[in-house]
């Protein structure tokens, strides 16, 4: 019999956390608030964030809403070729008893979308205005966390969205002069 793969290894890891975390759905309030946290994440709120600061704060807002598009289609050019070559399965798709209570986006988990791009849009959104931050951190990781409990992710699919949208966001930093987290 041939040994599990790594990646074989880290799913069987993972299992019991993502069966955990779906759980938490069969509370009416829980699947509620994550299918709408994960609703806003689909685009909707970065959207709106982008709408709000070119209204609130004028040329300085569209110059952060620009920076947050251009962010944003790097992070979807990325997330889709990472998608298409991993072609890693959803944990609902692998077991049965993980309950997907939302319709994915597509078809297969790594990296979360969603997360790369919470965290990309969070991160680039703060160094332009940092009082966002009250908001923009609990939204993020209710997003992350929203993917696991919802059965549509692994929480490594999590953690390395995370890191890629982090790795995203400081280059979008890094090439756009006087613009920074730590300003």
């Amino acid at each position: 019999m041939p040994l599990p793969s790594p990646a074989d290894r880290l799913i069987a890891a993972e299992h019991g956390w993502c069966l955990r975390a779906n759980r938490i759905c069969t509370q009416q309030a829980a699947l509620h608030y994550f299918a709408t946290v994960s609703r806003l994440g689909d685009g909707i709120a970065w959207y709106a964030l982008m709408g709000a600061l070119v209204l609130l704060d004028g040329m300085h807002g569209l110059r952060a809403s620009l920076q947050l598009a251009a962010t944003g289609v790097v992070a979807l050019a990325l997330y889709k070729g990472l998608k298409r070559w991993t072609r890693r399965p959803r944990p609902f798709a692998r077991d049965v008893r993980i309950h997907a209570w939302v319709a994915p986006l597509d078809e297969f988990s790594f990296p979360s979308g969603h997360t790369l791009h919470a965290v990309a849009f969070s991160l680039v959104a703060m160094a332009h205005v940092p009082a966002l931050a009250w908001w923009l951190v609990p939204f993020t990781a209710s997003v992350a966390a929203s993917r696991v409990v919802l059965g549509l992710h692994y929480p490594s699919d999590v953690l390395a969205a995370t890191a890629i949208g982090s790795l995203l966001a400081a280059v979008s930093l890094w090439l756009v002069p006087g613009v920074s987290l730590f300003a």
